[in-house]
């Protein structure tokens, strides 16, 4: 199954099953993709999380079946997945801004979202500059917390952590520390925890003890893919990884190997126009 088969599988999986109490996990399971990568892959390409296109496609065909049937709100409610018409009535507004009982009476106009079929471009039209590379295994060292993926957490509070790392100095010791196997310090993206949490770290390359203040971690020996990022943070990164994930991965034959992945930051104005930054992803 080609990389884009895939994902519309998960996608085509989703639609046929959207009245069912579904898990990232069953989701992935027609897939190649393991239930990290897919939600990973997925929200990139789409900007929402699996859970958000769900939600928003449960209430689209509940608006439309309210104004076309004679169907109880209460019935709506526990058909598209909810515990009681209140919470169903609350999403409802939240998306429509309208009630379900003035949706039926056709009043105001109603948030469709429609079900989405993947189109990817084979020929990006920027070039991507990307090496593929072997090394051996690595040791970094830093600091970690975990985060959920649910209602993309992770996207909210990674950006505060980072915050607090060069509030506490923190940044500044990882670069003194940092012995040149990769140069720079990283963000490293680590999958695990089940199908809803991530272990995300803010570390360096370092073969010795860390101080007492980092941890250490062990990245396994690896086929790199390893991309450029030019221009200011942080949408110069954001913009690379939908390209990777749009144009690189559909085209290249590689699959992602499930191990962590990289950002790599240098110490230079991260709002330079000129930044150099990069993006390296465990490739099979």
């Amino acid at each position: 199954m080609t990389w884009v088969a895939s994902l519309q599988a998960a996608i085509d999986y989703m639609e046929e099953h959207l009245l069912e109490d579904l898990s990232i996990e069953k989701i992935a399971s027609v897939s190649n993709f393991s239930a990290f990568h897919l939600q990973r892959a997925f929200s990139i390409l789409t900007d929402v999380s699996i859970g958000e296109y769900l939600r928003r496609r449960r209430l689209t065909l509940a608006a439309h079946e309210l104004t076309r049937t004679n169907i109880k709100v209460i019935d709506a409610a526990y058909k598209y997945g909810y515990d009681s018409p209140e919470a169903f009535s609350k999403a409802f507004r939240r998306q429509h801004s309208v009630s379900p009982s003035k949706a039926r009476a056709y009043a105001g106009k109603l948030q469709s979202y429609n079900r989405l079929v993947i189109q990817v471009n084979l020929k990006g039209a920027e070039p991507m500059q990307v090496k593929i590379v072997e090394k051996g295994e690595m040791q970094v060292v830093g600091v970690n917390r975990k985060f959920s993926l649910v209602n993309g957490e992770n996207h909210k509070k990674i950006p505060i952590m980072w915050e607090d790392a060069h509030a506490d100095g923190t940044d500044e010791l990882l670069f003194k520390l940092n012995d040149g196997a990769i140069e720079g310090v990283l963000g490293v993206c680590k999958a695990g925890y089940g199908d809803k949490m991530i272990d995300y770290w803010i570390a360096t390359t370092f073969a010795g003890n860390p101080p007492e203040s980092l941890s250490k971690m062990t990245i396994p020996a690896s086929k790199w893919a390893i991309f450029e990022v030019h221009g200011p943070m942080p949408d110069a990164m954001q913009k690379m990884w939908k390209q990777i994930f749009s144009e690189w991965f559909p085209s290249s034959g590689y699959a992602h190997a499930g191990t962590p992945e990289l950002e790599v930051y240098s110490d230079e104005d991260p709002y330079s126009s000129d930044l150099y930054s990069e993006i390296w992803i465990p490739v099979k």
